[in-house]
């Protein structure tokens, strides 16, 4: 005689309650290994779990999303970030009558895999390792290969797809979308949801830091979304979610997109091009770029879950991608920073 799990009734709510193009958790393509299912919980909700009690995720906390290890309490980092984009996704998420759960499980882990000094790590490592880097490709080795000691936390194909096209890259959000389809909708949310929340939180932190004062945003971003952060925040999600309603796809009408891709580019130019930002990170890459020397040529002191049978370059590009910015810089000071002789008593 079989028992009715909690879980069981998830699943029947899912299916009686989302949208007929959700992705549902019974129908799941499963995991790389297969497990039992679990009573409680339906398979993107243990995905979410896994990915909140990961190492790579605490180390969220201490890397830098624009400004780099800043003194005021109020800056993003990289966790703050993807808490942002957890909470859009959800709301999106929700009121299109999409899985919820899966959403908020790609969000937490869309960026695991990001480097130390944000984009400006990110580059050294592109640069020096011969396999290249791309953050949402580690953060896919990341939960693949990288936690559990090598075993990674085995998530299912649906969150791990996510993870790995949430990243926009170059050209405009429709052609991303067109030319990289996720597997599901609720993926496309995140990737919707990445921009919104970097997009706006990068100009609040923006005007907090002096780099720029509210009377130069541009008139179309003003006009298209609206004057202030949280306006600007739900008048994105609101459009998402009039385009989007009733149809199997994820869209932003044509106005409101406008105004966001000229707050992205508004944000290249005036915010990430600043001389002040990057003499900064010009830093940042000379310490990442030092630390790749030394340790490869002293790969005896590599520590972490890298894997041993990789090559000795990606061992260290793993190393150096898990490292928050303080991390870093006290590997850097520890290793290559001369200190003074102490003489024997």
């Amino acid at each position: 005689m079989s028992t009715t799990t909690i879980r069981d009734e998830l699943e029947r709510l899912e299916r009686e309650t989302l949208a007929p193009w959700a992705a549902l958790a019974a129908d799941s393509k499963g995991r790389a290994r297969p497990e039992s299912e679990d009573d409680l919980r339906t398979a993107f909700q243990r995905d979410r779990d896994r990915i909140l009690h990961s190492k790579a995720f605490r180390r969220l906390k201490g890397k830098t999303q624009v400004f780099l290890s800043p003194e005021g309490d109020h800056y993003r980092t990289r966790l703050t970030h993807t808490l942002e984009v957890s909470q859009i996704a959800r709301t999106i998420a929700r009121a299109l009558r999409l899985n919820e759960d899966l959403a908020e499980a790609t969000a937490l882990g869309h960026d695991l895999g990001h480097a130390p000094f944000g984009h400006a790590g990110e580059s050294v490592l592109a640069r020096l390792n011969p396999a290249g880097f791309h953050h949402s490709k580690q953060s896919l080795r990341v939960v693949e290969a990288l936690e559990h000691s090598g075993k990674g936390l085995n998530l299912t194909v649906e969150v791990r797809d996510g993870i790995r096209r949430h990243s926009k890259g170059l050209g405009t959000l429709a052609e991303v979308r067109e030319k990289q389809p996720a597997a599901t909708l609720e993926a496309e949310i995140v990737r919707l949801s990445d921009s919104i929340a970097y997009a706006n939180a990068d100009l609040d932190d923006a005007i907090r830091a002096g780099l720029v004062r509210p009377p130069e945003i541009p008139r179309q971003v003003v006009e298209a979304l609206g004057p202030h952060h949280a306006g600007r925040i739900n008048t994105i999600v609101r459009d998402i979610v009039h385009a989007s309603a009733g149809r199997p796809a994820i869209a932003l009408s044509p106005h409101v997109e406008a105004g966001l891709e000229s707050l992205r580019t508004f944000l290249a130019d005036r915010v990430y091009a600043a001389p002040a930002l990057q003499e900064i990170f010009s830093r940042a890459r000379q310490v990442l770029e030092a630390l790749w020397t030394f340790f490869l040529a002293h790969p005896d002191l590599l520590s972490g879950d890298g894997l041993p049978d990789a090559t000795a370059e990606q061992r260290v590009c793993d190393f150096l991608a898990g490292m928050t910015d303080r991390y870093a810089l006290a590997q850097f000071n520890r290793h290559l920073v001369p200190h003074p002789w102490e003489e024997e008593e």
